[in-house]
């Protein structure tokens, strides 16, 4: 385990921004990973962990703490005939990942086709795209815990899925560490068709019936038509993502006053299981005065969409920041609702 001092980080990001990490370790094993943490806390230094670098925003002048790249590689597919288990090491890159199983034709991770990051980072966040979300397949996750060092075995339940959410974000953010996902996939079922953007583009008269390779396909069609994708070739795609999350408001007062403050047109509205209504953070963005294409000095928005921020030559962390905050603050003006990010913030004082 080599620990490196003053090492770039913005080029190791998907928005390209942002300052140094003072100290930095590539871990390829779990005891690689004892060993930078044991190294950090001999130091009383703080630790984060980078996978793909898809979700993080770091600051200009940098992290002053151990920065660790999850790097432990990995993949075991136990095939049952009726279902398969399979346990994916962190530090594998998502997208191939799900190439991967797709082409073995087991269902359950298609629509998540194209989405940067690592394995690691799925459960963190409760990875989920065109109707489906890493939830509804993980089994369990083993992660270190940085209190004590210990390994500990999460069930799907202990995770605490929500969304865009999870134990590990909300309840104990930045303790424990993944190493491990375990997935159950079934071969040979039919894809997901439950996002309709999708399902319109899949399905219908002398469609053929699509297959697991034709539903990733046609994500990745979907993403790149959106700048989802990271595409060198592609200014759009240097960015987070999906910037913020889609608010999710409660019926009764919380909704009606959002309806009175909305202006009279169609307003793309979601309802979820558990009876409130999500709305989309991209529409509430440009009908706050935020068009699609809005520059910003160095950042703007997206010109596919509102929802991602994106960094032209020259950005720094702050402007992304500061345009953060300005899309926030129109939302809540016009429509009395908050913009939570869904990247995080390192180095930053708030």
């Amino acid at each position: 385990m080599k620990i490196e001092q003053n090492v770039a980080l913005a080029a190791r990001t998907t928005i390209g921004v942002g300052g140094a990490a003072a100290h930095y370790a590539r871990v390829e094993s779990e005891a690689a990973l004892r060993e930078a943490l044991a190294w950090a806390t001999a130091r009383g230094l703080k630790v984060r962990v980078l996978g793909g670098g898809s979700n993080v925003v770091i600051a200009d002048a940098g992290f002053a703490g151990l920065v660790i790249e999850m790097a432990i590689r990995g993949i075991l597919i136990d095939d049952q005939s009726d279902t398969v288990v399979v346990r994916a090491a962190a530090g594998e890159p998502w997208d191939a990942f799900v190439a991967e199983l797709v082409s073995r034709n087991y269902q359950g991770l298609e629509c998540l086709s194209g989405i940067p990051g690592r394995v690691g980072a799925t459960p963190i966040q409760n990875v989920g795209a065109y109707g489906q979300d890493v939830s509804e397949t993980i089994t369990s996750v083993i992660a270190v815990d940085t209190a004590d060092g210990s390994t500990r075995v999460f069930t799907n339940e202990q995770c605490q899925f929500a969304y865009r959410d999870s134990f590990f974000k909300s309840t104990e953010p930045g303790r424990f560490i993944v190493t491990e996902v375990t997935f159950r996939l079934t071969p040979g079922k039919a894809p997901s068709l439950r996002y309709g953007e999708l399902a319109s583009e899949l399905t219908g008269p002398g469609k053929p019936t699509p297959s697991l390779t034709d539903t990733r396909n046609a994500v990745l069609q979907l993403r790149r038509s959106k700048s989802m994708v990271v595409d060198e070739n592609d200014p759009n795609s240097r960015s987070c993502g999906s910037f913020f999350l889609n608010p999710v408001l409660e019926r009764g007062e919380q909704l009606s006053a959002f309806f009175a403050r909305a202006p009279a047109t169609d307003i793309p509205t979601f309802p979820q299981p558990d009876g409130r209504v999500k709305l989309s953070a991209g529409w509430l963005i440009e009908f706050s005065g935020l068009a699609r294409g809005l520059r910003d000095g160095a950042v703007g928005l997206s010109t596919k969409h509102a929802l991602a921020i994106v960094a032209y030559e020259g950005a720094r962390a702050e402007d992304v920041a500061r345009l953060a905050r300005r899309a926030q603050s129109a939302v809540m003006k016009r429509f009395g609702v908050a913009l939570h990010t869904e990247p995080v913030f390192w180095g930053f004082d708030d």
